[in-house]
């Protein structure tokens, strides 16, 4: 349902005339309306009557997908016992009185009586032509109640629904099919529940019994009304928690990827109808839009004077109305967005985002919904914070990775090059005077750069996506030893132990770390000819064992080499073993070679997804 194509500043100023011109004429009904006014003595049915409409007024019942009011019955009643000016004003009062209780807009609270007493007094004024003309005239008394009844109904009903729908037609806000289609069936249910109390009140000739029979039979109408309405609350309540619930945790899972902004959006329209919304986060003392959607004008980022803006703010700030008083971004929003939140995002008493919505209408923020974007801003203040410390860990992970490939290739490519280029450039001295020591000069930088090559190839292998993501903790234990045996003459022996069950990727990859650690140490240090691998599934335990026939060397002098190079080996296994929990033991003598063993706790490592028991560290 569209309009042709208008300004929104157009459509909005169309809107407000219309509802100005509605709220004129059903005010000048409702005023008519008092002096047409005819003493009754009947006061206690009328005060009983006016005491049911406020209530069922007060108080919606959910209905098709929407919510109504059920209070035709009373209009109706009211109508046939003391004329068609009292339901008019009474109606008309109590809307007003509501309307002022929940604070809405100042046009909403003149049109909504108004265009419920145009309602009541031209369907009357069209049930009494109908009756002037003899079109309900019958013999049954019964039925001509029934059809004055229905009739009246029906003449209520299309009339306020087309008034309310051509003010959602012409307004700027979208009124797409599918809410037409809600609103109708709401209000086609509210007519039929309507009706059929109305049957049955005719059946009664209830228009004509006493105070307490009329109070028996609108009471369940009333206690529905009121059971129904208090239900309707918990379940928004129960979906706006379950909706916080599900923000939270999906936001948290997904932080660390780029999709948690989508995630949020189509949550956050679950929590809270708004026309436009924008997230400004803080990075290093400069306001910068995260993300933003709706109806907004966004522009440069807030810097310098404008960080006051935003800067120290703690609790949630409400605007309700644009035209009385500004918010401190203003400019950042369409013209036709009247009331604001801002709900600042706030970790260990700093202030790191601020989330900023709005609305087309003019004191249409509720306390509930106040209350539930402040509670939004609180976790994704907690999301917000999690994923700068999760980049700047990553930054420090990517950084310490550089140092390492660069002491590696300083400590050992780039000295093996040095050493190559030095006896060539010897070799190429000696040339003419002895040419044996330059052949064996030339054959010695041959190794050296064979050795410089297989050191370049192990770095880019370690640049490459994590083994044991790829393949598995076995599978890349065998494909490093497959590699290691091209390039070395060492033999292997790789045994599999017991029933394989998958690890966490963390513990596949510490103990990955473990092994590729200590055969680097043996294959550089050892003089090896033989290693023997052994990984164990054991009922408690995984051990890792690899043992070869080297040099062997003093572990108390490794300890002291360790505390003057910190970037020694054995330290580097057992940082990674302790993260674990596991236990590494190393036992080696000069001369007779070295076994290394590993022993993790199995509790709490097997399947892919569950949390860690034994990690313990950070």
């Amino acid at each position: 349902m569209k309009l042709p194509m208008v300004s929104s500043h157009k459509r909005e100023n169309y809107a407000k005339f219309y509802m100005i011109l509605i709220a004129l004429i059903g005010w000048t009904i409702v005023g008519y309306s008092f002096f047409q006014i005819e003493p009754t003595d009947e006061i206690a049915i009328l005060l009983l009557l006016t005491a049911f409409l406020a209530v069922t007024e007060y108080f919606p019942i959910p209905l098709m997908r929407g919510s109504t009011t059920i209070t035709f019955p009373f209009i109706f009643i009211m109508q046939g016992l003391f004329g068609i000016s009292y339901p008019i004003i009474i109606y008309a009062v109590i809307v007003l009185v509501i309307n002022i209780l929940h604070e809405r807009p100042l046009r909403i609270i003149l049109f909504n009586p108004a265009q419920l007493a145009i309602s009541v007094f031209t369907a009357d004024f069209i049930l009494t032509y109908l009756n002037g003309t003899q079109v309900l005239a019958t013999n049954n008394e019964l039925l001509n109640g029934i059809l004055t009844y229905g009739l009246f109904l029906a003449f209520f009903f299309i009339v306020n629904n087309l008034i309310v729908d051509f003010v959602l037609l012409i307004r700027p806000q979208p009124y797409p099919f599918f809410m037409f289609k809600t609103k109708t069936f709401t209000e086609v249910g509210s007519a039929a529940i309507s009706l059929l109390y109305g049957v049955m009140m005719v059946y009664l000739n209830g228009r004509t019994v006493d105070v307490f029979s009329m109070f028996f039979f609108f009471s369940p109408l009333v206690a529905v009304s009121l059971l129904y309405s208090v239900i309707s609350t918990l379940e928004n309540e129960k979906k706006r928690l379950n909706a916080l619930f599900s923000i939270t945790t999906v936001v948290n899972k997904n932080i660390h990827s780029t999709d948690w902004i989508e995630t949020f959006k189509t949550i956050f329209t679950q929590i809270v109808d708004v026309q436009a919304i924008m997230l400004w986060v803080k990075e290093n003392d400069v306001w910068k839009i995260l993300y933003y959607d709706g109806r907004v004008t966004p522009k440069e980022e807030l810097t310098g004077e404008a960080l006051a803006r935003f800067d120290g703010k703690k609790e949630p700030i409400v605007y309700q109305d644009r035209v009385k008083k500004l918010g401190p971004i203003d400019e950042f929003f369409k013209k036709d967005m009247k009331a604001f939140v801002y709900s600042p995002m706030v970790v260990e008493d700093e202030t790191i985002g601020m989330l900023v919505v709005a609305k087309s209408r003019s004191r249409s923020f509720e306390e509930d919904e106040i209350h539930s974007i402040a509670t939004l801003s609180n976790q994704l203040a907690v999301a917000v914070k999690t994923r700068y410390l999760i980049e700047e860990k990553e930054k420090r992970i990517i950084l310490e990775e550089r140092n390492r490939i660069a002491r590696g290739i300083h400590d050992g490519v780039a000295q093996t090059l040095a050493g190559a280029v030095m006896n060539l450039e010897t070799a190429e001295r000696k040339f003419d005077r002895n040419r044996e020591e330059t052949r064996k000069l030339i054959h010695e930088s041959m190794e050296k750069l064979r050795l410089s090559l297989r050191e370049v190839r192990e770095s880019i292998y370690e640049l490459r996506p994590y083994p044991t993501e790829r393949v598995g903790l076995s599978a890349a234990i065998s494909k490093r030893i497959k590699m290691i045996k091209s390039e070395y003459d060492i033999s292997f022996s790789f045994d599999i132990r017991g029933q394989e069950v998958p690890l966490s990727s963390m513990v596949e990859k510490e103990l990955f770390d473990i092994f590729q650690e200590s055969l680097q140490n043996t294959v550089k240090h050892a003089k090896a000819t033989k290693i023997d691998v052994l990984l164990s599934y054991q009922k408690e335990h995984i051990i890792l064992k690899i043992k070869d026939n080297g040099v062997g060397f003093s572990l108390f002098q490794a300890m002291v080499k360790a505390q003057n190079n910190p970037h020694f080996g054995i330290l580097n296994m057992n940082d990674a073993a302790e993260k674990i929990n596991a236990t590494l033991q190393i036992d080696s003598k000069e001369g007779q070679g070295t076994d290394i063993t590993l022993t993790v706790p199995k509790m709490g490592l097997e399947g892919g997804s569950t949390v860690d028991q034994a990690y313990a560290g950070g």
